[in-house]
């Protein structure tokens, strides 16, 4: 049964303030964040050297769903992005669904990003609470999210860069270091690699345990496609962006790996304590320690500008096809770049944010628990969303690009077409189902299904009533 015809819904009336560069580092730099400065030791101890390959497993992936992303929002430009792209192709319920459990995924990751940077803060001066802080950072990013969007591709700008060189800075010392070009270094070759155990030491299990570890390491990058709809030429801006962005953060994730694995035994890391520190200490970077913690707070700093951002835009979206308070649709008052920042829609993502820090702060090991815990896989679900919805928008992209003549084909397109798009479906119901049969992640996954359920619920009741309207006005 199809879903009634949306409400129509006005033009976007949003600034075109963000420029290629911003898109562009926002697409380097949105995934360079905590998970893998810290989280990586996780997957070291369980797939040793084989960690190379969890990330190539786990990069590919995100490859193939971004560049069916990326042809989607070329083709289409949208502040909705993939909802805009699921409630075109699969109906109302698809984008409705899709929408409101990315926004809720990204208000919630808010607060954990926000309370880390925090502690990392209080560390620094203690006589500042970590509550203190935390409303220092709320207030900051939500002023800058609140003026021009010009504001927010600065501060990311700047973000992403710091994180970038700091890891550019880390592969070459580590390169040189494994030579044993610095000085009280001693050329390492393949021995850390092929030691203590092999590079597989925990067998192929221990690889797929690695992928279910860094995979959501990879999540954050939808937002540059999100963002693409507030540049002067989407189309052209997110298929320059998600070429160039995939690539370069396969090369530092699995390069770093590299690094870190070469130039030390995998077991020499310890859980909770980043590779990338014993790595710099070992080779006498001094007070290596503070200097990621520099890093690893501007990173979670940048992920917290960006989720707010993105969580802005989604809402707003979903306001705009009538799947969300029509009020949230307000915008600030034009601007020479044509258009405004969605304030109201800013608001209500940082008022959410606010109550998922005050739960984190409160309740980090019951209730906030079983908050992150309902997010914990929504990202598999959204990223199968987009194959989906590209498997059923591809040939009507096609038909359109035919119709306007091979000068306005696609941007960008898929490879291998419709094959690997069903092989990134497949690969995603893989991930869940060791999900499933891993102890530790089995509780997410339980708790994120029946998230999406009750979502899924509400979108079903919701086409009910509208379908039961439009059958009673005719």
């Amino acid at each position: 049964m199809r879903d009634a015809p949306p409400p129509p819904a006005p033009a976007e009336p949003l600034s075109h303030g963000l420029k290629q560069r911003h898109l562009t580092m926002l697409g380097l730099g949105g995934v360079i964040g905590a998970g893998l400065f810290v989280g990586s030791g996780a997957g070291i101890a369980v797939a040793g050297p084989a960690i190379i390959v969890s990330y190539l497993i786990a990069g590919a992936l995100a490859m193939l769903v971004m560049r069916m992303l990326g042809e989607m929002s070329a083709a289409m430009p949208a502040s909705g992005s993939f909802s805009v792209h699921a409630e075109r192709a699969l109906g109302r319920w698809a984008g409705f669904s899709v929408g409101w459990l990315y926004w809720f995924l990204l208000v919630v990751v808010l607060a954990v990003e926000a309370t880390a940077a925090a502690q990392i803060a209080h560390g620094w001066v203690p006589a500042v609470e970590p509550w203190a802080w935390v409303l220092l950072f709320m207030v900051v990013f939500t002023t800058a999210n609140l003026t021009a969007v010009k504001n927010f591709g600065e501060f990311e700008f700047w973000f992403a860069a710091l994180k970038v060189c700091a890891i550019v800075a880390f592969l070459v010392l580590g390169t040189l270091a494994a030579f044993g070009v610095l000085p009280d270094t001693d050329p390492v070759g393949l021995t850390n690699l092929t030691g203590r155990g092999g590079f597989l030491p925990n067998g192929w299990s221990g690889v797929l345990s690695g992928v279910l570890t860094v995979v959501f390491a990879f999540g954050g990058l939808e937002v540059l496609t999100i963002a693409a709809a507030e540049t002067d030429d989407p189309a052209r801006a997110v298929g320059r962006a998600v070429r160039s962005a995939v690539v370069r953060i396969l090369f530092f994730y699995v390069g770093s790996m590299l690094v870190i694995v070469t130039v030390l035994p995998w077991t020499a890391q310890q859980s909770g304590l980043s590779p990338y520190v014993k790595v710099l200490d070992s080779i006498g970077v001094p007070s290596a320690g503070q200097i990621m913690n520099v890093v690893i707070f501007v990173a979670l700093l940048s992920a917290l500008n960006a989720n707010l951002y993105g969580s802005s835009r989604m809402i707003f979206s979903l306001a705009e096809r009538g799947e969300a308070p029509r009020g949230l649709l307000k915008v600030s008052g034009a601007t020479r770049n044509g258009g405004g920042v969605p304030r109201r829609a800013v608001l209500a993502s940082v008022a959410f944010g606010f109550v998922s820090v005050l739960l984190n702060l409160e309740w980090p090991d019951t209730v906030f628990l079983y908050l992150l815990n309902s997010v914990g896989a929504v990202l598999l679900f959204v990223w199968a969303l987009i194959a989906l919805s590209q498997l059923r928008l591809r040939p009507r992209l096609d038909r359109e690009a035919a119709a306007r003549g091979p000068e306005r084909g696609p941007v960008l397109r898929m490879w291998c077409f419709p094959y690997l798009t069903w092989l990134t479906l497949v690969a995603l119901f893989a991930v869940l189902v060791l999900m499933l049969a891993d102890d530790s992640a089995r509780g997410q996954v339980l708790w994120s299904a029946g998230a999406t359920a009750l979502v899924l619920l509400v979108a079903w009741v919701r086409g009910s009533r509208a379908r039961r309207g439009a059958s009673a006005g005719h």
